[in-house]
């Protein structure tokens, strides 16, 4: 099947440009990927479980219970509005200096932006300076994960051969799921202490214990190939000296059908991942230490759903896989909440399982070779990025802020933040009918997935 562009060149879809890229660089890039989105989402989800659990009595002492929640989720967000500004900032280098190392510098940053948290002084200590740096530390996490799963979706789709970059490129997921389970389980050890020592020093070893994960990350990176697409690129000499202004030129229509796409699925993504929490234990009255370990086994089902996706959109195609979760996603909140408020541990389990593996990281498994895919080579980087990032905030970054205010107005009623869920997906489900298949698309031409129309 052939497929003219918006010039009225013809372009084959059926027999793209082939990738062989050594075996050695697709496991080190696999690696890269898994192991840098593992921090990313270790950092933000062991913040969401402290904003849910400690960081009101922490850090907003002196305000009530409901509103130390609302101030936690709302320093939360300041992390989320960081990653546009981080995108824009990375993403410049990533299409023209490379992948690799814009994949270290934001590494480093959100390592030790989550490890300046573990070492913060609280308000009891220092006052409204404590507060004052905590929003600053997460500006910081959330600046430097700007470009951090888009770079790692990025290098992977282009890393991969044909037919496999699926689930090649849903890693980066599992490695978000691998994050998850290992915050999860880092509250959960943490939690066995008394409740004086955790409010004490406890909390403080689990933010601590991401330079573990930094040092892992790290040394995989630095032997990271670049990808053969970017060499390609860089051999031609046709790297961009302005990416982001040639997507605002060229580039709109892919990446404000990334952000829509994406925008719903942020949204329901990290309301499972850090409302859920802080609702299960205030609404629900669900014990504390039970929300841990649900997060660990909703991440571990998660992470193995977001490989399951990946193969079936390689075999199937990205359109309708990706369709198909966000159109159950539409219709998940309502029964999500009826059989959260049973307060049937089993029932909580399973909902949350399943919030997981749709929201959490089945759609965004499908996400991390289907978004590349819609790029032309020469600013697939930026337009990712942009997209993600900005849909992010608008999604997933208020997201638990909404929740709770909701919550508060409307009288502890779930029915108002069921129906923001369902009106935040399905804008994500509109996007994706107008999204083009582009599974197996050749990744070395210079236009749009956008840009082609299928000859009859």
């Amino acid at each position: 099947m052939d497929i003219t562009d918006s010039t009225g060149a013809t372009v084959s879809s059926g027999q793209p440009v082939s990738q062989n890229p050594p075996p050695t660089a697709v496991r080190r890039a696999a690696w890269a990927g898994l192991i840098g989105t593992a921090l990313e989402q270790y950092d933000f989800v062991i913040y969401g479980t402290a904003s849910a659990l400690v960081f009101s009595k922490l850090f907003f002492p002196n305000i009530s219970a409901a509103a130390g929640i609302l101030a936690s989720f709302s320093a939360y967000a300041v992390g989320f509005a960081a990653r546009p500004l981080g995108g824009l900032f990375f993403s410049r280098y990533g299409d023209r200096l490379g992948r690799k190392w814009v994949l270290i510098a934001t590494l480093l940053l959100m390592g030790g932006s989550t490890l300046a948290i573990g070492l913060l002084p609280t308000y009891p200590q220092v006052g409204i300076l404590a507060p004052a740096l905590l929003v600053l530390c997460r500006f910081f996490q959330g600046f430097g994960a700007g470009a951090e799963q888009s770079g790692g979706a990025t290098l992977l789709t282009e890393t991969a051969r044909i037919g496999r970059r699926g689930r090649l490129a849903s890693l980066v997921m599992t490695g978000a799921a691998l994050g998850t389970a290992l915050g999860a389980l880092a509250w959960i050890l943490v939690q066995l202490l008394p409740d004086e020592a955790l409010m004490s020093w406890g909390w403080r070893l689990v933010f601590l214990s991401s330079l573990f994960v930094t040092i892992a990350a790290m040394i995989i990176r630095r032997k990271l190939a670049e990808s053969p697409v970017f060499q390609e690129l860089k051999q031609q000499h046709a790297e961009p000296r302005k990416p982001v202004g040639e997507i605002f030129r060229h580039g709109k229509r892919p990446m404000f059908l990334v952000l829509l796409m994406n925008v719903g699925v942020s949204a329901q993504s990290y309301t499972y991942q850090v409302f859920m929490a802080s609702y299960l234990v205030s609404s629900v009255g669900v014990s504390k230490q039970f929300v841990p370990k649900v997060l660990l086994v909703g991440a571990i089902c998660g992470g193995i759903a977001a490989i399951g996706f990946g193969v079936l959109s390689d075999r199937i195609g990205r359109k309708p896989v990706y369709s198909a979760i966000v159109t159950a996603l539409v219709l998940l909140p309502g029964p999500s909440f009826i059989a959260l408020n049973t307060g049937s541990p089993i029932a909580i389990l399973v909902t949350m399982v399943v919030g997981f593996i749709l929201a959490g990281q089945g759609a965004v498994g499908v996400q991390m070779s289907y978004f590349p895919e819609l790029f032309g080579n020469r600013y697939r980087y930026a337009g990712v990025t942009l997209g993600r990032e900005f849909s992010s905030v608008l999604g997933g970054g208020v997201a638990p802020l909404i929740c709770t205010a909701l919550i508060s107005a409307f009288a502890g009623s779930w029915v108002p933040v069921a129906i923001y869920m369902m009106v935040m997906m399905g804008i994500s489900l509109v996007a994706a009918r107008f999204a083009p298949e582009t599974r197996d698309r050749d990744l070395t031409v210079p236009e749009d997935a956008t840009e082609a129309v299928v000859r009859p």
